[in-house]
């Protein structure tokens, strides 16, 4: 259920490059006040039947459906939790049947934190603080799973999102100066283009195309 509706949120042309979850530690720790309610629950009941106090006994019994609640809610709450990132926004989705769905471009990221206690690193988890142009949006997200995975796939899309930025705005510079060119700037405008061929800023394909609209203005 979760799968299909993440899909649902993506738009065209949008994937997923990674996503994780919380640590179970998370999950353990917020049981852990149940567990022991259960445990002393579970005790007080003993010692009734031992004493033969049987008319409370099954008060006790009731009163175990209430942490036991507490943990099966638990449980849905972390596994429902995910952490995503697009190459095109990160994404905190929480909510079992109600839907929570918070995100931020990538273009707002300013910076990723990231904590790791020594447990963190031998554990593999770890706290992870995304800093955004406005204070809105995501924030904080403790203990996940995987976080140097998560920072590095996300500063990795952000960083191929500048690219291709860069990439398109070079190309519309590109398409204005062979507009307006001259044919005598011709063979210093294909050394320029070769030269970022040569770079990795443009691709062989743009390459040819431009050279062979420059060779038309000359014919």
């Amino acid at each position: 259920m979760t799968d299909s509706y993440l899909k649902s949120l993506l738009g065209e042309k949008e994937r997923i490059l990674f996503s994780t979850h919380q640590h179970v530690f998370l999950l353990m720790r917020d049981m852990a006040w149940e567990l022991i309610f259960t445990f002393v629950t579970l005790i007080v009941v003993s010692v009734l039947w031992a004493l033969q106090v049987t008319p409370l006994a099954p008060i006790g019994y009731i009163l175990l459906l209430i942490p036991g609640a507490g943990m099966v809610a638990d449980y849905l709450e972390w596994k429902y939790r995910a952490f995503i990132v697009t190459n095109r926004r990160v994404i905190q989705l929480s909510g079992v049947f109600n839907k929570n769905v918070t995100d931020s471009s990538l273009e707002k990221v300013n910076d990723v934190k990231l904590e790791q206690s020594f447990l963190g690193r031998t554990f593999n988890y770890g706290d992870v603080e995304i800093l955004t142009a406005s204070e809105l949006g995501l924030n904080r997200f403790p203990m996940i799973n995987n976080p140097i995975k998560y920072k590095t796939a996300m500063l990795n899309a952000k960083e191929e999102m500048s690219y291709m930025d860069n990439g398109d705005n070079l190309r519309v510079t590109q398409a204005r100066e062979v507009a307006q060119v001259n044919p005598e700037d011709i063979p210093d405008m294909i050394a320029r283009l070769d030269t970022l061929r040569k770079q990795g800023a443009i691709s062989e394909a743009d390459f040819q195309n431009k050279k062979a609209e420059l060779l038309r203005r000359i014919s």
